[in-house]
């Protein structure tokens, strides 16, 4: 990887274990659960975290405290020239925004990628920022690629229940309570900014097809790709994986030509606001070659 170091947040879903595999460092995103603070994948792991969730524990997110940021770059900065910094998308958070503004004291040092991205698509730009840097791509050219390229990606989620997003606000109590009534399996979208709502529909079955014709839609007319041959394709979901297996099953059939990866759970501060339950597909356009 040269001498740049490279560092993201745990909404990326890379777990500790694979941060050490892969060479790059992950700040544990904060949790504060019935007044106590916790770390994901540090004290807090995926059965703790859904364990509290169904038991009704007062749950809200947080980003790194600024400290610890800081602390990890300069520690990084007596061994490394340069860091990529690659947070969340600064539309579901403002720890990139404070990043960027942390970053100006290091004299064009720490490099903080506003590529807009969350969850297995942040984790591919990670990934990537890997592979050039091995090219020997330098901190601001890794920044920019991953600036220009941050739309060539696109998320669908299916929530199997509408307590999680009445929780956090992003839906009102008198929607939940109806979309609820007529059992609605809400398809919300994110294609860069933040998440929002898609399409809605009345079964799981239903909500699986809809999210596989709108990735096939995207891979034709924004990749210009219908078979995916230069596309990542991921499924993943929040807690239940044997239904995520069935789901890759029909993606396959519906994409025959492409690799399609199961990621681990999707992060705990992604399933803190849509719940357990859900199921997902992503994608992302894969690296040029060198």
């Amino acid at each position: 990887m040269g001498n740049i170091a490279l560092v993201t947040d745990s909404n990326s879903g890379i777990t500790q274990a694979e941060a050490k595999e892969y060479g790059i460092h992950v700040l544990p995103m904060p949790f504060f659960i019935n007044g106590e603070t916790y770390f994901e994948d540090i004290d807090l792991s995926q059965e703790e975290f859904y364990e509290k969730l169904e038991g009704n524990a007062e749950i809200s997110t947080s980003m790194p405290a600024i400290g610890s940021v800081t602390d990890l770059w300069e520690q990084l900065l007596e061994e490394y020239e340069g860091i990529v910094h690659i947070p969340m998308s600064s539309g579901l958070s403002s720890s990139c925004e404070t990043a960027i503004m942390l970053a100006q004291e290091y004299e064009g040092r720490v490099q903080v990628v506003n590529n807009q991205r969350i969850s297995v698509t942040q984790k591919q730009a990670v990934l990537d920022a890997a592979e050039l840097a091995k090219r020997g791509k330098s901190a601001v050219e890794i920044k920019e690629f991953l600036e220009e390229t941050k739309f060539d990606s696109s998320i669908y989620i299916m929530v199997d229940t509408l307590t999680y997003l009445k929780k956090g606000g992003r839906i009102t109590p008198a929607a939940a309570a109806l979309g609820t009534l007529l059992k609605l399996k809400p398809v919300l979208q994110i294609q860069g900014d933040k998440l929002d709502a898609f399409a809605k529909a009345r079964t799981v079955k239903q909500a699986k097809n809809i999210m596989v014709d709108a990735m096939k839609n995207d891979f034709k007319k924004r990749f210009g790709d219908e078979e995916g041959k230069n596309m990542h394709l991921y499924i993943a979901y929040t807690k239940d994986r044997q239904a995520a297996l069935e789901f890759k099953g029909q993606v396959q059939e519906a994409f025959p030509h492409a690799e399609i990866t199961m990621t681990d759970p999707l992060s705990l501060s992604v399933a803190c606001h849509i719940g357990p339950g859900s199921l997902a597909i992503a994608c992302a356009k894969k690296l040029p070659t060198a």
